[in-house]
């Protein structure tokens, strides 16, 4: 005779992180602009330099830039919130954004040559332009805009015939990562010796998403609870799209009476999508 373990909840990775997120996101970030020297500095022809690290507070998030570079002209805000001024988005409400794959878009301000595009999506532009954030080295690349100056480049790859003579980049340690969290479950009751054959779960898996578990069993309701993929280890997973159902190694789940699970939730690579679980749904036999 087979019998179900039903679980209702909603679960989703962001969520689970949430609260955690909300404490830090409360204070501005220290720079994660690399130190080394060339890897801070953008260039313009008119005013030279632009130093992204000395200022100490440039941060490249998943979400945005904040804090704001050092140039000849004065400081340059990437995000009103962040300025010199302290948080001015009251009255100036503005940011570069990052879609979480390192394209940004948005605005910069310098309170001398005023506003600087980083995309031509945001400008009336005959070119397009945007700059970018390379996911997986941090290095920057592209051109931003600004009526004043002209363009700004961030990579000398992309500065024309000039090259690399002197190997200038705007390089960030941040890149593109899948986030998690997980849940374990209560203690789920066979009242008797039993073993679990299935588990399905019901719910959403965005692309570039992912969900996982893992098992553990005991004649104890207080355990010792070892969570266990398909081969017996802690190192291993069991998983499926919504709606199908994965079938459990028996020999390591048989002839218990408690149960338990633990389910990873993995975020995209982005950090913008996440699966949301609605039903956990436990097939076991006595």
């Amino acid at each position: 005779m087979n019998n179900y373990f039903k679980k209702n909840i909603i679960l989703a990775v962001i969520f689970l992180i949430s609260a955690f997120y909300f404490l830090i996101s409360i204070v501005y970030a220290a720079t994660n602009i690399d130190s080394a020297s060339p890897n801070y500095y953008a260039w313009n022809d008119l005013i030279g330099w632009i130093d992204f690290y000395s200022t100490g507070n440039v941060n490249v998030s998943s979400a945005q830039l904040t804090g704001y570079a050092s140039s000849s002209v004065g400081y340059i805000a990437l995000d009103c919130a962040t300025s010199p001024n302290g948080n001015i988005c009251a009255t100036s409400n503005f940011k570069v954004s990052n879609d979480g794959s390192g394209n940004l878009t948005g605005w910069a301000y310098n309170d001398n040559i005023g506003w600087i595009s980083f995309d031509s999506s945001t400008a009336t532009s005959t070119y397009p332009y945007q700059v970018a954030v390379n996911s997986g080295t941090g290095d920057f690349s592209g051109w931003a805009w600004n009526d004043n100056i002209g363009w700004i480049s961030f990579n000398c790859s992309n500065s024309g015939a000039g090259g690399c003579t002197y190997p200038y980049k705007v390089r960030a340690s941040w890149t593109a990562t899948s986030t998690s969290g997980y849940l374990i479950s209560s203690v789920f009751d066979s009242f008797g010796s039993s073993a679990i054959n299935s588990i399905i779960w019901q719910g959403t898996q965005p692309s570039g998403t992912a969900v996982r578990f893992q098992l553990a069993s005991s004649n104890s309701s207080n355990g010792p609870w070892n969570y266990m993929g398909p081969d017996g280890s802690s190192t291993t997973y069991y998983s499926a799209n919504p709606g199908v159902s994965m079938a459990i190694n028996t020999a390591n789940h048989n002839n218990q009476r408690y149960f338990r699970y633990k389910v990873i939730l993995y975020s995209d690579a982005s950090q913008t999508l996440t699966p949301t679980i609605t039903n956990i749904i436990i097939n076991w036999s006595p």
